[in-house]
Order: C-alpha cells, then structure tokens, then sequence
C-alpha cells in the first residue's frame, strides 16, 4: 500500500494537545490526579433540560433528520435569547440555523464566509481548534496579542488596526477570550466595530462563554453597537453556560443575506444536530437566570482558591470563563517541560499552550478550573510548587 499523501490544506493545522494530555490522564486511572487539561465541568445541566430529553426519547419527532437547520421552537428561543442580551431583532426562519454545537457552528460559519488566502484576525492566545478551523476553510489567522497589565490582560487598538490587510476578511473573537479569560470591553467592541465599519468585515462572535463574567464585570453584546448588527455573525452554544456539553448543540444568528450561505453549508455538512437534544436546548434558554447565576458564582469561587494558592506564582487571572494561564518562561522553562513536571511529580493533568499563540504560546500552560470543585483544589499550590521545586 502507497503511503498517504497529505493535502495541502492540512499543512498548516498542528494537534490541538488537549487531547494528548487527556489521554495520559485516562491512562494513568490516578483518581489523585487534578484534571485541568480539557474544558468540562462537573456541575450539572439546569434540569428544566434534563426533563425535556427524557420526554424527547420518546417524540417520534425528535428521531428525524427534519427540519435540517433546526426545530422551530429551539430557533424561537435562540433569537428571543439575542434579542434579550443584544437588543437585537432577528427572523427565526431567515437569520437563525441550529448547529451540532458551537465549533460546529464556528466551522460552517468560516467555509461560508472565507475564500482562500483570507485572512481573520484573532486573539493571541486563541485556542487551537479555532485557529485550525480557520486554516482548514482556507483562511489564514492574524494573531493579535493581549497583554498583561499586572492584573488584567488587555488588546491594545492600534495593533487591532494594524493587523488589518487588504486580504482581511473578518474578526473572529470570544469574549471572554479562552484559553485566556480576557475579556473585552466596551471600548475593545468600539474599536473592532470601527475597524468592520472602515474595511467593510465581519464579526465572527464566538459566544459560548459570553456570560460566564467574574468581578463584576458587565456584559456586552458587539450587535448592539450602531451599525453591527448587519456585520456580527453570533455563534452560540448550550455547552458552557448550560453545562450542557453532551448534548452538542448550537447556533448561528446573522443577518439574511449570509445565512443563507452558512445554512447551505450547514445541511451539507452534518445536516442537523440531535433531535432529542434540541428540546432541551430550548428548555434551558427559555429557563430563568437564577441556575447561571449560580454557576458561575461557583467556577469564580474555584477561580478564587487557585489563585489564592497560586499566590506569588507567574498566574495571570481570567476576567472570566472556565481557564486561565501559568506564564512557565517566568520560570526558565517551556510550556510542555512545565505540563510535563505538572503531570508526573504534581500529578495535575494542564495543557500546554503550543501552537495556541505566537506571543502567548509555548511558554504557557492552561489551567482549566470548572471541572475540579474547590475541597480538591485545596494544595493545587503545595503540588504546583514541589512540580517546579520551589
């Protein structure tokens, strides 16, 4: 048999390393181990959701690949969500499709959207399952770096506007930013809105987390900023804020235009997501607050008690979602020597950052917090200490 022959839109798509860590994490069958290597969570869905997939095992309806962009009633509380969180109006049937997940979403969104050669500016660091989707429609990622201001990270505007090329074709941004927890601001929105406004771009908003905010920090939608409602694409998601990541449900809303472009996409690549889980996904979006409310309360508790441990180490704190990132250069080493010495003498499970970023990319770990409560986050910093011989 011929060896095979890789194609050429795959040169430039590196593994993601998630899976990787996760992997050795399975393998060791160490319950001592601290698994903050990949984005799950232990608390539970809201159970308004977990009642309506139980009664849509048995809908007949549920188990059919109709409608193919989505069922009625999910797309009706998806763009009642919006309207709610952005002040924005959108038609169910012509601005809103249904996706087997949020990166699925994403993915669609991108082939529609891109021609090869184009670029999409991103944060630096962005996740790499992002990055390689952008690579694998085509596009080319402009990484923009945050910085870290002592106690924040921040995007500086001029170097947004700098990234800007005649082949520039959209942002691509989450807020909060992940692996990062950056968040972005009023002030950060103003900007990319008047660079789509000048350049004539598309927003691609990644909103799987855009709620999940620590501190205080008030949220903000980029659609309901003067003039973007034509040029935002909201990709959205029931996997985080719902804890609802088995499920695999998502949505794209945007205006009529190029929706139906990424709808075309959409059925031609996996048609529809599960049906028993749409009810559901519907169930928890139509839900009262008080469940998020609650959730997030905790994961920012967890946040707390690592940084707390982690007190005087090179830690840079995440306005919000469920990750934040350990600077290992800070430290003399790599990112990977660091998840290395983390894994085998701190027995934590973290992910090195390669291929996440330019600036923030090898020399850092992501620590995933969601998925460990904080009786055994206790001593995160005796372990951490003793990986690095500290």
């Amino acid at each position: 048999m011929s060896d095979v022959r890789r194609v050429r839109r795959l040169d430039d798509v590196p593994p993601i390393g998630v899976d990787t860590m996760g992997a050795l994490a399975d393998a060791a069958a160490d319950p001592e181990i601290l698994r903050l290597e990949n984005l799950d969570t232990d608390l539970r869905p809201p159970e308004a959701a977990l009642a309506a997939t139980r009664r849509s095992i048995d809908d007949d309806d549920a188990n059919s690949y109709l409608p193919f962009l989505g069922q009625r009633r999910l797309r009706e509380a998806v763009v009642r969500h919006l309207e709610r969180l952005s002040g924005q109006i959108y038609h169910t049937e012509q601005e809103c499709i249904v996706t087997a997940g949020g990166l699925n979403g994403c993915m669609v969104t991108l082939n529609a959207l891109l021609n090869p050669g184009d670029e999409v500016i991103v944060t630096d660091p962005t996740y790499v399952g992002m990055l390689n989707r952008i690579r694998i429609a085509g596009g080319v990622p402009v990484q923009v770096p945050f910085h870290w201001d002592g106690a924040q990270w921040r995007l500086e505007p001029d170097q947004l506007a700098a990234a800007v090329t005649t082949r520039t074709r959209a942002f691509f941004l989450m807020s909060p930013s992940m692996p990062s927890g950056g968040l972005l601001g009023t002030t950060d929105w103003q900007a990319v809105a008047r660079l789509c406004e000048t350049h004539d771009l598309w927003l691609v908003y990644n909103a799987a987390m855009e709620r999940i905010l620590y501190d205080g920090h008030p949220y903000h939608h980029p659609a309901s900023l003067p003039g973007m409602r034509h040029r935002t694409i909201t990709v959205g998601s029931v996997s985080k804020e719902y804890r609802m990541i088995g499920w695999r449900v998502g949505w794209v809303v945007g205006p009529a235009a190029v929706m139906r472009e990424i709808g075309l996409v959409s059925i031609s690549d996996v048609v529809v997501p599960v049906g028993i889980a749409q009810a559901a996904a519907a169930a928890a979006l139509t839900a009262a607050d008080d469940d998020l409310r609650a959730a997030v309360a905790t994961w920012e508790s967890r946040r707390d008690m690592i940084l707390r441990e982690l007190e005087g180490l090179p830690v840079r704190s995440p306005a919000g979602g469920w990750s934040l990132l350990f600077d290992a250069a800070a430290l003399g080493m790599t990112g990977a020597e660091a998840s290395r010495r983390l894994f085998e003498v701190g027995r934590i499970a973290a992910t090195p950052m390669d291929n996440w970023g330019v600036v923030h990319g090898a020399d850092c770990v992501r620590f995933v917090f969601s998925n460990e409560p904080v009786t055994r986050l206790q001593g995160i910093g005796e372990r951490v200490r003793r990986s690095f011989g500290l």
